[in-house]
């Protein structure tokens, strides 16, 4: 039996849920919940996997209907083009409303300017917290899981922002069986993250039992590429290569997607969904701890940003 069929094995109970069941049902029930509560939600939708799956199960929520919310980017302008692509097409195919927030306009604004380092991830926060405010989304569904990185395993499933879309972690609130509390005050919103309980190999099993279209770049391929801070980075006009820094081509995938200059790749021949759950269940390294540059910079670094509003 293959990893992907094992996903379909039944369980000894007729009436039980398979984990992966039970991890769906539990991400409907939130997109439920937020649809009734809340008057304006949107969904962050970047063309990563988690989003897609995020995305995936709202569909599923609401079909036949059409999703009562619309889907909001955060553009670097150092995107991968593959992922840029696929959120296009997936935008086209369901006939969604996508929100652009450009980082290159507020550079272009001289509101921000561009990092020594070259990359943009840490620069998203205002763009996406004027976002929320010109459009008003009072609830914004993040596709962070607890796994991922220490702060995120911080968040409730419900998390609550300030008018200036900040994070306290001592105002967060008790989700006892999984009673979710929306209240918040004009000016304020909430994160919701419908996949906090699930883990990077959920994700991927679930990809495989539903089908689940993903952009080439998480499967392996052969990509130029150059090593920096013990990562593989994909040459770009974000400022990679330095001068002494040797570009070569190997066989390679992305286990996370954001800005090309701090995401790197792995070495891999997972070139199927098999081969990638394979190489994750051995794997002892969260995606966003072996590739995300990002969140080196300090030992709070994900935690500064979540404070000041980044996802």
């Amino acid at each position: 039996m293959t990893i992907a069929a094992a996903v379909h094995e039944e369980t000894d109970s007729p009436y039980a849920l398979s984990h992966l069941d039970a991890l769906e049902s539990e991400s409907v029930h939130i997109f439920r919940e937020v649809a009734g509560e809340f008057e304006n939600p949107v969904l962050l939708f970047s063309g990563g996997k988690d989003s897609i799956v995020m995305l995936h199960l709202a569909l599923k929520a609401f079909a036949p209907a059409p999703l009562p919310f619309g889907l909001l980017h955060v553009d670097t302008g150092h995107n991968f083009p593959e992922v840029l692509d696929y959120r296009d097409r997936t935008v086209a195919r369901h006939k969604l409303r996508l929100h652009v927030a450009s980082v290159q306009d507020y550079i272009d604004r001289g509101v921000l300017k561009e990092r020594p380092d070259g990359t943009r991830n840490p620069l998203q926060t205002l763009p996406l917290t004027e976002a929320i405010r010109h459009h008003r989304f009072d609830a914004v569904f993040g596709g962070g899981r607890r796994d991922e990185e220490k702060a995120r395993a911080k968040e409730r499933v419900f998390s609550l922002r300030d008018e200036f879309s900040q994070w306290d972690p001592r105002r967060q609130r008790p989700e006892l069986w999984n009673l979710y509390n929306g209240r918040h005050a004009p000016g304020e919103h909430v994160r919701v993250f419908p996949l906090s309980n699930w883990t990077e190999l959920d994700v991927w099993q679930y990809i495989a039992r539903e089908g689940i279209e993903l952009p080439d770049i998480y499967f392996a391929h052969e990509r130029e590429v150059f090593q920096r801070n013990g990562m593989w980075l994909t040459a770009g006009e974000w400022g990679g290569p330095r001068e002494g820094e040797r570009v070569e081509k190997r066989r390679v995938r992305y286990r996370t997607v954001g800005d090309m200059s701090c995401t790197g790749a792995v070495d891999s021949d997972a070139d199927t969904i098999e081969k990638v759950i394979a190489e994750i269940a051995a794997s002892r390294l969260t995606e966003r701890g072996a590739t995300r540059a990002d969140d080196k910079l300090s030992e709070a670094a994900m935690e500064d940003r979540k404070r000041e509003g980044y996802f």
